[in-house]
């Protein structure tokens, strides 16, 4: 995830679990806007509605340390940094030491246990805004181990950058060289929104709040975009600092914190 409408940021090396989240290419001649949803009918797969008082690790399973991530990125992930409370996951960005890096927070991914191959994947959002400060929730094929990164293909749902109204949803993938095309819209990050992705072996298309604002070709893996008919699994993340936010980080915006009300998977039942 990405002035917006155009944003490229350089790859800083691919590792394993380690990607470079998030450039723009809004070209409408790049757009595939003659791909129009179909109708499709859904079913509830999976949910985690956070009712607990933990994280459920039947779902999820944490990533953590440093290095940057492929992004330059500011943070030391650990399990911490995520909470459970009044019907909320929380994620937390802190000023904290650990590991040699000056902030904290928390990653989390569905990974070996949650993976799937086309549905709507949707989950409701309040995000943190400040400068540095860079929300997430998105997708990576899970045959990143063998495949890589871009190869596996990357769906991002939703990213928000510093204090920006703007949310971005964006496909990366490789063909014959690393790909990527994306949108935005605008909307009011700060409040709960739904940030949702209808995925099918056609199309992805993009939303907020039942809007569509982008809609991107897959048919037949056309230009290249096999990676986007095998299985993939979710991830939430607050970043501090990296590529696309910056390096500035306005320190009396810590903690932040990331609201997720649920996360919901329906798979596709018919058309």
């Amino acid at each position: 995830m990405k002035t917006i409408n155009l944003m490229i940021c350089l790859l800083a090396g691919t590792q394993l679990l380690i990607y470079c989240k998030k450039d723009i290419n809004n070209s409408a001649a790049n757009n595939s806007a003659n791909t129009a949803p179909h109708a499709v009918n859904y079913e509830l797969a999976w949910s985690d509605e956070f009712n607990g008082n933990a994280v459920n690790t039947s779902n999820w399973s944490f990533e953590t340390g440093g290095g940057g991530w492929g992004n330059n990125e500011k943070e030391f992930y650990q399990a911490e940094n995520a909470s459970v409370s009044g019907g909320n996951l929380m994620i937390t960005a802190k000023k904290q030491n650990v590991g040699g890096l000056p902030y904290t927070s928390a990653r989390m991914i569905t990974r070996g246990k949650r993976e799937y191959t086309y549905g709507r994947f949707e989950a409701r959002i309040k995000l943190p805004q400040g400068q540095g400060q860079w929300p997430a929730f998105w997708m990576l094929g899970a045959n990143i181990g063998t495949a890589g990164w871009p190869k596996c293909g990357e769906i991002d749902i939703m990213e928000n950058i510093n204090t920006s109204n703007d949310v971005l949803g964006t496909m990366h993938w490789f063909d014959q060289a690393y790909v990527f095309y994306g949108g935005h819209t605008t909307t009011s990050p700060a409040n709960y929104h739904v940030y949702r992705v209808d995925w099918t072996p056609t199309a992805i298309t993009w939303y907020v709040d039942n809007i569509q604002y982008y809609v991107r070709n897959i048919k037949n893996g056309v230009n290249g975009t096999d990676e986007f008919h095998r299985p993939f699994f979710l991830l939430l993340n607050l970043a501090v600092g990296g590529n696309l936010p910056g390096q500035t980080i306005d320190e009396g915006r810590l903690p932040a914190k990331m609201y997720v009300d649920y996360v919901r998977v329906y798979k596709i039942t018919g058309s």
